[in-house]
C-alpha cells in the first residue's frame, strides 16, 4: 500500500511539474519571425560588424524589424540584396560597389626616413612616437591594414605601400579602422580619380619629405574649380560627379602625381 501511495504521489507531482512547464513555456515563449532565419542564411556570414551590428544574425533581426535596410550589408553584393528584398517583400535598393582606397604614395623611395626605427612593428606603435618617416601624415608601412582585412584583400607591396585587390575587397571598413593615420576611405569603384595624399604641411615642407606629396600648387583646382579646391594646403575633391572627363588630363599635370586616376589606362 505504501509503495502504491508513493507511486501515485510521484506521478501526481510529475504531472503538476509538467503542467507548470507547459504553462510557463506558453506564457514566456518569445516569438521569432521565421524571416530572421531566412535572411540570416542569405547573408555572407562574414560577421565582420561593418553593418554596425554584432554579426550577421543581429543584422538579420534588424532588417526584419525595419531597423536596417537590405543593402546595409557592405559585404553582400546585389544578389544578396535582391534575395533579402524578395524574402521581405520589399523593393531592392541599388547597390553601389565600393572598395577601399589608399590616400598615400609615400613609397620607401619617395618618402624620406626619419631614422632607423627599432620597436614594435605595427603602425599603431610607430604612430605613437611620430612614425619612422619624416612625413607625419603618410603610410607607416607596417601593414596593420593588411592584417586587419578579414578577406585577404590587402597585401604589402615591395615599395612598402598596401595594395587593395578590388575583386576581393568588400568595403567592410576594417582597414579604415586599422590605419592610425586615416589613409583609407571607401569609394565607389566607378570613382577612379582621387587625391593620393593626406599631408597638410605647406608645399615646400611636403615636397622636402616626400616626392609624391601634394604641394598645394593649385594646378588641379584651376583645371576643375567646380569639383576641386585647395584646403589646408591639400587638394580636395568636393564633388566627384562634377569632374569633367575632358579636364582630367589637365588635372593630371600635377607635378608630384598626387592627384589623378587610380589607373592611367582608365578613361576617368
Amino acid at each position: 500500500m505504501e509503495v502504491l501511495l508513493s507511486i501515485i504521489t510521484m506521478g501526481a507531482m510529475g504531472f503538476l511539474f509538467s503542467l507548470g512547464l507547459v504553462i510557463a513555456y506558453r506564457k514566456l515563449k518569445v516569438y521569432e519571425d521565421p524571416k530572421i532565419e531566412q535572411v540570416a542564411e542569405i547573408l555572407p556570414q562574414a560577421n565582420c560588424g561593418a553593418c554596425g551590428y554584432a554579426g550577421c544574425r543581429a543584422f538579420a533581426e534588424a532588417v526584419v524589424k525595419g531597423e536596417a535596410t537590405p543593402n546595409s550589408c557592405p559585404v553582400g553584393d546585389a544578389e544578396v540584396v535582391k534575395q533579402i528584398a524578395e524574402t521581405l517583400g520589399v523593393t531592392a535598393a541599388e547597390v553601389v560597389k565600393k572598395v577601399a582606397r589608399l590616400h598615400c604614395r609615400g613609397t620607401h623611395e619617395a618618402a624620406k626616413n626619419r631614422g632607423v626605427y627599432i620597436g614594435i612593428s605595427t603602425c599603431d606603435a610607430a604612430h605613437l612616437i611620430g612614425g619612422n618617416k619624416q612625413c607625419s601624415y603618410g603610410c607607416l608601412h607596417f601593414g596593420d591594414c593588411a592584417r586587419a582585412c578579414p578577406f585577404d584583400a590587402i597585401y604589402m607591396s615591395e615599395e612598402g605601400l598596401p595594395v587593395v585587390i578590388e575583386d576581393k575587397c568588400t568595403a567592410c571598413g576594417k582597414c579604415v579602422e586599422a590605419c592610425p593615420r586615416n589613409l583609407f576611405e571607401l569609394h565607389p569603384v566607378s570613382q577612379g580619380i582621387i587625391v593620393f595624399c593626406r599631408s597638410r604641411d605647406r608645399g615646400p615642407v611636403s615636397r622636402k619629405v616626400c616626392k609624391n606629396a601634394c604641394i598645394a600648387c593649385g594646378i588641379c583646382s584651376r583645371a576643375c574649380p567646380e569639383a576641386i579646391v585647395i584646403e589646408n594646403n591639400l587638394a580636395k575633391i568636393t564633388d566627384y560627379k562634377k569632374i569633367d572627363p575632358e579636364k582630367i588630363p589637365e588635372i593630371e599635370k600635377c607635378p608630384t602625381d598626387s592627384i589623378g586616376r587610380l589607373k592611367k589606362e582608365d578613361e576617368g
